[in-house]
């Protein structure tokens, strides 16, 4: 069993930097030609970005295998033996929490260069180093507190129930549903500055553009995500009740009223088409094959680990196989997701006019130096959203060989 949990890990590992090897030479050669939806400067930028990311994505992909090798080979009975906490259950959050730990502080060096280095040297980083540490202080500590208590939880389980996946998974799943719909209230203010928006034109056209889709909100609130970061975003979150339109401050700067108003049209178009009903059953469906594969991982594999079939270790499995049943199951979900955008533009649009949307979409990665184009391979792999060129197609637009000519190609 061993061997084949590491030659399916091997062959995942092999694949994701094949697919940045191809997308790397895809983007080179895409970047010699001429500049298309974004101005030249930000092509060629975003082509460098592009290419700067899945050089370091290379790196991370191979020193995370590395990684995974040592704990599956001595890592995790090492560790296991060197904690002589006699109470089992003590004992097995320790186990937990020291192995998050120990993979948090091995991945912090790439971590730091993508945020002070990489991300500055193009423009999108402004976090300081006070705020920095800060956020990792705070989320450090609501990990400790809120984490522990669910992994206690969630060994209480594994510890009493034959079948405990069924009660993990629903267990594990509220958690997930609990935590969207406190998140915009409760979490977001720990981090970011929340205000009421001021423009009382805008938001009066966002809340009748709610009224109509009949979407309620108990807000619509500018966030101030120029402390961190200058690309552009915005998002409808929360559940029920909680429910908030939070618009990055970026984003009311750069775009115009008809724009926004476009771009909130599309995520409102998710909420018309049950897009977040269908995203919330993928979720659990997700969530629900993985607790049945390591809910029912066999002994053989613990006895050749050298490491008991406690709690501790089921839970550690999941954490370090995850992401290879999240590879495998991405590609049918983001075809599905793909499908969802492309009917939340035509909402969007109908909100506003594809000319605003057109506009609003080139805008966007334009400032955020999202590159227009992709492999087919890196696209079936990871792409939730189609490459823009296809939407901007899919709207009407005839995609020009230079932005001289971009107003024109937008319909109207």
């Amino acid at each position: 069993m061993l061997s084949s949990v590491m030659l399916g890990y091997t062959l995942y590992v092999l694949i994701k930097i094949y697919a940045s090897i191809m997308e790397i030479g895809f983007v080179l050669k895409a970047k010699k030609n001429p500049a298309i939806i974004l101005s030249a400067e930000n092509y060629r930028k975003a082509a460098e970005y592009k290419v700067a990311t899945q050089k370091l994505s290379i790196v991370t992909t191979f020193y995370d295998f590395l990684i995974f090798v040592c704990w599956m080979g001595f890592g995790l009975s090492l560790l296991d033996s060197s904690i002589t906490i006699e109470n089992a259950m003590l004992h097995s959050l320790v186990f937990v929490l020291a192995f998050i730990g120990i993979n948090y502080c091995l991945g912090l060096p790439f971590e730091l260069y993508q945020t002070f280095d990489l991300d500055r040297k193009f423009g999108f980083s402004t976090i300081d180093i006070k705020t920095y540490v800060i956020d990792q202080l705070k989320s450090a500590i609501m990990f400790f507190v809120f984490g522990s208590l669910l992994l206690w939880a969630l060994f209480a389980i594994i510890g009493t129930f034959q079948n405990w996946w069924l009660l993990g998974f629903a267990m594990m799943f509220a958690v997930i549903l609990f935590i969207n719909m406190i998140y915009p209230i409760f979490i977001v203010p720990m981090f970011n500055k929340l205000t009421p928006l001021e423009d009382e034109h805008l938001k009066s056209s966002i809340e009748a553009l709610l009224e109509k889709a009949g979407l309620r909100s108990s807000g619509v609130f500018s966030l101030d995500a120029s402390k961190r970061d200058k690309r552009l975003n915005a998002y409808f979150g929360g559940l029920g009740k909680s429910k908030r339109v939070v618009l990055f401050d970026t984003l009311i700067a750069k775009l115009e009223k008809s724009e926004l108003l476009a771009v909130l049209g599309h995520e409102l178009g998710h909420f018309k088409h049950n897009d977040i009903v269908k995203n919330i059953a993928s979720s659990a469906l997700m969530l629900f094959i993985m607790f049945a594969l390591f809910g029912n991982l066999p002994q053989s594999l613990f006895e050749q680990l050298n490491v008991s079939s406690g709690p501790h270790m089921v839970v550690v499995m999941f954490l370090l196989l995850s992401p290879l049943v999240s590879f495998i199951l991405m590609p049918l979900f983001g075809l599905l997701s793909r499908y969802n955008e492309y009917r939340a533009d035509e909402y969007g649009s109908e909100c506003e006019s594809q000319e605003a949307l057109c506009n609003a979409l080139v805008k966007l990665a334009d400032e955020n130096k999202s590159f227009p184009l992709s492999h087919p391979l890196t696209i079936a792999l990871y792409f939730t959203h189609p490459p823009l060129t296809e939407r901007l197609r899919k709207l009407g637009m005839n995609i020009p060989e230079n932005r001289s000519n971009l107003e024109a190609s937008c319909p109207v």
